[in-house]
């Protein structure tokens, strides 16, 4: 079964070496909407695949950092990415460039990463993400699978590459989340009390 959540945010970028003129050489910028699915094969003990309400931490801090800052490829113009850093309080470095289609295999990965690291506890089982759909206009959007995210060619993402600024990082529940990330450190889940005995059926093997 799948799930999906919506997330919305602001975001400047130039992309460079792309067909468009004023793309490649003009700072300009749009409102993301991003769907996160999930999915699982069985439910938990609510007899969800995952909460939403536990998107709304680590997941939701973290696809935040793009909202009304300016992301740049780290192997742009030295000149270009100090101005970035000099001007803006809010900025991302990415390893890849900042298209939709980056931004989507970006915050798959790192949506999977927080997963991964996350002690559950409420008999969730399995949560992966599916897909992650990164809408930069009305009309076009970029569409990003578990293949994609490992696909080389596409650019190598390592959790080491990427840099958020100062203001960013200060803006999150957790300034260390990143840093925490990085550590291979766990994201707890809050306990919950049975109010309704469930069973859960084991799956076959």
């Amino acid at each position: 079964m799948r799930i999906r959540k919506l997330f919305k945010f602001e975001n400047a970028h130039i992309v460079r070496n792309c067909s468009s003129e004023r793309c490649k050489h003009s700072i300009h910028g749009h409102s993301y909407q991003i769907e996160l699915i999930l999915e699982a094969t069985r439910l938990d003990h609510g007899q969800m695949v995952y909460d939403f309400g536990l998107l709304k931490s680590s997941i939701k801090d973290i696809i935040d950092s793009f909202d009304h800052a300016i992301c740049f490829w780290n192997k742009d113009d030295p000149e270009y990415v100090a101005a970035c850093k000099k001007f803006s309080a809010r900025w991302i470095s990415l390893p890849v460039s900042p298209s939709a289609e980056q931004f989507s295999r970006v915050i798959f990965f790192w949506a999977q990463e927080i997963l991964r690291q996350t002690q559950m506890q409420n008999g969730e089982a399995d949560v992966s993400v599916y897909s992650v759909i990164a809408h930069e206009t009305a009309t076009g959007y970029a569409q990003c699978f578990a293949d994609d995210v490992a696909n080389a060619q596409m650019g190598k993402l390592v959790l080491e590459d990427f840099e958020f600024s100062e203001q960013v990082r200060a803006e999150w529940t957790d300034s260390e989340l990143y840093a925490k990330l990085i550590r291979g450190e766990s994201f707890t889940n809050p306990t919950v009390t049975m109010q309704v005995q469930t069973e859960q059926v084991q799956p076959n093997v």
